[in-house]
């Protein structure tokens, strides 16, 4: 099996400690809104930064409905020592999520170039998807491409929807980039499974996800071999207290994805 994926936690504010922490640490995804307006949120990441974590800004379109400004970004970047920050992308549409990272990497760029910037690949079918690919690929601004998670049932050989055939059809065609970071954004249909076969891809950097966190809370266990079988669930920021009793169970959903991804980092208190 090849080297591991790098497992980024996502969990509300008040419980960071508990469950992002990273002993050692590894890479984190931050939500560049937050790190400007909760000033606790941006103190836990930048003592991760400190520690050695790889800090990536992401823009905000997903949990306000649009990205912030160029300059609102590199400030949270900034306050937060992040490495990259990631660019808005528009679902199932290559055209406008082309324009919308080539737009806001040119705002980007002509204030500052310390930042690797990331593109999210999306499209409306296979052949869309190859040609926002290759125009990603060969673009001088893209340091990091990720790919998101397959949501629905969708044709296996599906570029567009299905991951883990994405990344088998990069591999076997040989357009991976070396001078790119690839990382996989959530965790899809089969959850923490699909990162086994990931694994088989040394080039994946990292994947990130909340689904531990909130089953865990709805006290559902995630098990190492499967099934893994997701009811609807809240998003992050809607899924209120956690009760303490639920705390054990999030741990051991974590260190089940880890697993999965061939990871060998911990959190802090359960090392």
């Amino acid at each position: 099996m090849a080297k591991s994926i790098a497992f980024s936690a996502i969990a509300p504010p008040d419980y960071l400690d508990l469950f992002v922490a990273q002993e050692p640490a590894s890479v984190h995804h931050v939500a560049a809104q937050r790190v400007l307006t909760d000033a606790a949120y941006r103190a836990f990441f930048h003592r991760e930064a400190q520690r050695g974590a790889e800090i990536i800004v992401d823009n905000g379109v997903f949990d306000l409905g649009r990205a912030l400004p160029a300059a609102d970004l590199i400030a949270a970047a900034r306050i937060v020592d992040a490495r990259e920050i990631i660019l808005p992308d528009v679902m199932r549409d290559g055209l406008a999520t082309i324009k919308a990272s080539d737009d806001a990497a040119r705002e980007i760029l002509d204030l500052s170039d310390e930042f690797r910037l990331c593109v999210v690949l999306h499209a409306a079918d296979d052949q869309e998807w190859l040609r926002c690919y290759d125009y990603f690929a060969s673009s001088d601004y893209v340091g990091a491409i990720a790919l998101p998670a397959s949501r629905r049932p969708a044709p296996e050989d599906q570029l567009c929807r299905t991951r883990w055939a994405a990344t088998r059809y990069l591999e076997d065609h040989g357009i991976v980039e070396d001078r790119i970071v690839y990382r996989l954004l959530g965790l899809g249909r089969t959850g923490h499974l699909e990162l086994v076969e990931q694994r088989e891809h040394e080039w994946i950097a990292s994947v990130d996800g909340a689904a531990p966190v909130i089953l865990g809370a709805m006290g559902i266990e995630m098990l190492p071999d499967g099934p893994y079988e997701k009811p609807p669930t809240p998003r992050i920021e809607n899924l209120g207290p956690i009760h303490e009793e639920r705390f054990d169970l999030i741990r051991r959903n974590i260190a089940v994805v880890r697993e999965a991804a061939g990871s060998s980092v911990r959190i802090p208190e359960a090392a």
